[in-house]
């Protein structure tokens, strides 16, 4: 009773922000389980917990609802779920294993250096480089997921050059981060 009282007292962004997370395991268990015309399921749930995290940052900014939760809850939503998607990727077969290191490795980076920064009372806000690495690992994720379905062949092409933009912008991005932030390390 105490979780649904929590939640209820969500700000609507912070509650897609969750919804996003609550997807995670459904998008999993169908993408093992899926069968035939069903294959179409975790292509819907990841596609449409995507969309939360668009709209739920451009709510929190209109409607000024931006809060320490959403701060914090929805860059490790994103995280968690393309994570989620690319791990599983590996165990079936979709995508090369250094290529989901790399990605993750990026990301547990980034995220240690947003705790050193928080640890000495700095924030470090999101920048242009990692929203368009987040979006290129969310559009690879959903080409991978459109093959996945075994009805979309042209997608097959599109898989290597996706997966090498999207290697290059991990990089890129986590390049960035650090060189705008290395100051958090020598304070």
């Amino acid at each position: 009773m105490k979780m649904i009282n929590w939640f209820k007292n969500l700000n609507l962004p912070n509650k897609l922000t969750v919804i996003r997370v609550l997807l995670i395991p459904l998008f999993l268990l169908f993408l093992y389980i899926s069968k035939g015309i069903f294959r179409f399921l975790p292509l819907l749930i990841f596609a449409g917990a995507a969309v939360t995290d668009a709209i739920d940052g451009y709510i929190a900014r209109r409607d000024n609802l931006i809060s320490d939760f959403g701060k914090f809850m929805d860059p490790l939503a994103d995280k968690l779920l393309t994570a989620s998607a690319f791990i599983a990727f590996v165990e079936i077969g979709y995508i090369s294993a250094w290529v989901v290191v790399l990605i993750i490795s990026r990301e547990f980076l980034v995220s240690g250096f947003r705790t050193l920064a928080a640890s000495k009372g700095v924030t470090i806000a999101a920048n242009a480089w990692g929203k368009i690495k987040t979006v290129f690992q969310m559009v690879l994720i959903i080409v991978i997921l459109l093959n996945y379905t075994g009805y979309f062949g042209f997608t097959v092409p599109l898989i290597t050059p996706l997966i090498a933009i999207t290697v290059l912008l991990t990089i890129t991005s986590g390049a960035v981060y650090i060189n705008e932030n290395i100051g958090v390390i020598t304070r």
